[in-house]
């Protein structure tokens, strides 16, 4: 059986958190006074640069050929994701008419998405990860329908939603809970 080097799913799975949890606190500070967003963009560059390091100290390892955790499953999830993005934060700027809700959505849908590759790939992380952002992203969506500031619908549902993707993306680093789930039979 050959092998190939390669970074390693779990491992490439936290530099796309660490990425999009930095992407997601950036973007969603915006609407935070100058200090407030200076001091999240900190928090989540230096959250980014641990989980890099992270990856950078652990010896690469091999993947055995065949193993393709990013494979039909997964394109087929991050396509119906695209749509879902797509098509939602129409909905939700346009008939409904909360476009300051169109980060709850996006919260929700990123976290369907992990709690759908929880059972793909059989991750208790990623459980809990999907149900965190998700329940961020129905907070938001709340704050946003009782007429709340657009800062804190930002916060609530965008910044501590990137902070929570820079959190797991660590742990996925150092492997703590990222471990799959004991298959049982029924």
């Amino acid at each position: 059986m050959t092998t190939r080097r390669r970074l390693p799913p779990q491992k490439l799975g936290s530099l796309i958190g660490a990425v999009f949890g930095l992407v997601f606190v950036v973007v969603n500070s915006a609407s935070s006074p100058t200090l407030l967003r200076l001091a999240f963009c900190v928090a989540a560059a230096a959250a980014a640069i641990t989980v890099l390091v992270g990856i950078a100290r652990n010896p690469v390892a091999t993947v055995p050929a065949g193993v393709t955790p990013f494979g039909r499953g997964y394109v087929v999830i991050v396509l119906a994701e695209v749509v879902l993005l797509f098509v939602g934060i129409r909905i939700v700027a346009g008939p409904l008419g909360l476009p300051e809700a169109g980060v709850a959505w996006v919260a929700v849908v990123v976290g369907v998405h992990f709690v759908v590759l929880a059972r793909l790939w059989h991750l208790r992380l990623f459980d809990v990860l999907g149900s965190v952002l998700t329940v961020l992203g129905v907070l938001g969506f709340v704050l946003a329908v009782a007429g709340s500031d657009r800062m804190w619908i930002d916060i609530v549902a965008g910044v501590a939603s990137g902070a929570v993707l820079l959190e797991f993306a660590r742990r996925g680093v150092r492997r703590e809970g990222g471990r799959q789930r004991r298959r049982t039979s029924a």
